[in-house]
């Protein structure tokens, strides 16, 4: 799982990288770079979720 997670942020970092120098326009060059940082954030939050899913805090009791 570390792999993956590791492997998942260095694609960010160049994508990020490449936004950086193929992007001119620095309003489009910072949504690119937020959007990228959400979905940084997101992994990183939700690494717990995949490695222990029967930890998670939001279990439920089944059908009703």
């Amino acid at each position: 799982m570390t792999k993956r997670l590791l492997l998942a942020f260095v694609a960010y970092a160049a994508i990020a990288l490449l936004a950086l120098k193929t992007l001119d326009d620095p309003r489009v060059r910072g949504v690119t770079l937020a959007i990228l940082a959400m979905f940084a954030v997101k992994t990183w939050v939700r690494r717990k979720d995949v490695v222990h899913p029967d930890e998670s805090g939001s279990e439920q009791s089944g059908p009703m």
